[in-house]
């Protein structure tokens, strides 16, 4: 199988800009499915009541295995591991408020369930190893070592629609807080 063109989308490592994602509000979700930690696919398109949080991250890396080179002075790249405890820690404060949560990355699913077993998270994580969603919601991407990696962003979700768009985020570990305190201003 062929890579989708990414081309156009990606980037060398920068700083984000808001305009990366303007075009994201407000777009339908595309009828793709993605694997899930959990064993599942995970259907974009499927019924949902309430917000779906689908917060994107570029990677994590195995504890023992070292970060790319570089990684630390790329803007955006280190936090993953913070933001995705924080979403954990503050899960069921989503839940509260209606929201569900998964995360989202170009790694594989293989790889993507030993982090979610040794973070504990309650919720599935999705691979986008194909850059399916990445192509068609032309997310914004950087590569690294020859890895296409999403730039960090959260999309709010409500009735298959994006309704707002967290990017660029520039406190991965206080992000869930963030997203919490917009849900209460939303009013939904």
């Amino acid at each position: 199988m062929t890579s989708p063109d990414i081309s156009a989308q990606t980037k060398a490592p920068g700083a984000p800009h808001a305009d990366d994602c303007a075009h994201l509000l407000n777009a339908a979700l595309p009828a793709i499915t993605l694997p899930a930690t959990d064993g599942t696919l995970f259907d974009f398109t499927a019924r949902r009541d309430g917000w779906l949080i689908v917060y994107c991250y570029p990677r994590t890396s195995a504890p023992d295995s070292p970060s790319p080179a570089d990684w630390d002075v790329i803007p955006g790249a280190r936090g993953c591991t913070p933001q995705s405890c924080a979403f954990r820690d503050h899960y069921r404060e989503l839940q509260q408020k209606g929201a569900d949560v998964v995360g989202l990355s170009t790694q594989s699913t293989a790889y993507q369930q030993e982090m979610v077993a040794r973070l504990h998270l309650p919720f599935p994580v999705l691979s986008d190893a194909d850059l399916a969603l990445v192509t068609a919601l032309k997310l914004p991407v950087f590569t690294v070592e020859g890895m296409v990696l999403t730039r960090r962003l959260t999309l709010a979700i409500r009735d298959g629609v994006i309704r707002h768009v967290f990017y660029p985020i520039e406190n991965p570990a206080g992000h869930a807080e963030d997203v919490l305190a917009w849900l209460d201003q939303s009013g939904d």
